[in-house]
């Protein structure tokens, strides 16, 4: 297990390292001059050329990045163009947004795709059918349409849930404990607040998480469809086990191996999807900071922006990857 472990984290640095100079790279090529951007459209050349030395832009390509390596060593993302604050800080007000949106279209999609995929295995016939056919329509709509029609149905037709932001106009947010509002609403007693902040998740966190029940579905449909002609679930059966014990100890928590590895991926795809879903709810999250900073050619910004993406999503993998060698011992021998 230590080993393991030894390898995994080499291949985790590894990737990050390798992330961070195709970044930096595809950075100072895109077309763009934050210069001219910190000067202003009317500054001459000549003081868009001292900023531009200033920020170290004239500098080679090898020195840049040494430099923003060993600032990054040293916990500093450096400052943003746009807002003048330091990357850093911009992020710890943008990140817990974001994450609060992923975790619950994560937990949706999850929930609601194990009960599809299930039911889908199970019942067989047109049950099956209806629920492949549910399945790939989720993974064929794009979110963007999904997100639309669910504010025009549940906002502007029912008035049932609220259009987007993550409170209502001039509700003050809790007092900042995780900067998720559910969770530090429940942490400060506030329960009005809790419910208030739910609301305001439900439709961006369902338009999310429909690509998620389509993939999850079709995963746990196929792992249960195999996992009957397996020997122990025959030597169960041969027990003399309810076909209902069978079921929870032994089809489903074998056929839920593939979907730990599947949430594992999809979490990196969320974070992703968040920088549409976040324009279309006015959800003040980490994609609509990344947005912003790739118009404006914010190379600081993008940076941080992806550094805290690519760190989060090696990590799930690495914790994905640890739990399947507890769920299924054989990985570790590979």
């Amino acid at each position: 297990m230590g080993h393991y472990l030894l390898r995994r984290l080499g291949f985790v640095v590894f990737v990050l390292i390798g992330i961070t100079v195709l970044t930096f790279l595809l950075q100072r090529v895109v077309p763009g001059n934050p210069a001219r951007l910190i000067a202003g459209t009317r500054a001459s050349e000549s003081v868009v050329q001292q900023v531009r030395s200033q920020l170290g832009l004239d500098r080679p390509l090898w020195d840049q990045y040494g430099s923003y390596m060993g600032a990054l060593l040293r916990g500093d993302l450096g400052q943003s163009v746009v807002t003048r604050n330091p990357v850093t800080s911009d992020l710890g007000s943008y990140v817990p947004a974001t994450l609060e949106l992923v975790l619950y279209a994560l937990a949706l999609g999850s929930v609601a795709g194990i009960a599809l995929g299930s039911l889908s295995a199970i019942r067989g016939g047109a049950v099956d059918v209806g629920g492949q056919s549910l399945g790939t329509a989720a993974l064929s709509v794009p979110i963007f349409w999904v997100a639309v029609v669910l504010q025009l149905v549940f906002f502007s037709r029912l008035g049932l849930l609220p259009f987007g932001g993550r409170l209502d106009v001039g509700a003050r947010p809790p007092p900042a404990v995780t900067g998720l509002y559910t969770i530090d609403s429940v942490l400060a007693g506030n329960f009005s607040l809790f419910l208030q902040a739910l609301r305001h998740l439900i439709l961006p966190a369902t338009a999310l998480a429909i690509p998620e029940v389509g993939l999850v579905a079709k995963t746990v449909r196929a792992s249960m469809l195999e996992v009957p002609g397996r020997d122990f679930v025959r030597t169960a059966r041969a027990k003399g086990l309810s076909p209902l014990r069978i079921y929870f100890r032994h089809t489903l928590r074998n056929a839920l191996l593939p979907v730990v590895t599947v949430l594992g991926l999809d979490f990196g795809l969320l974070i992703s999807g968040t920088v549409l879903i976040e324009s279309i709810f006015s959800w003040p999250g980490l994609g609509q900071y990344t947005f912003h900073a790739i118009a404006s050619s914010d190379y600081n910004a993008v940076m941080g922006v992806t550094i805290v993406v690519a760190v989060a999503y090696v990590l799930i993998n690495l914790v994905v990857d640890i739990l399947y060698v507890y769920l299924d011992p054989r990985v570790r021998l590979a």
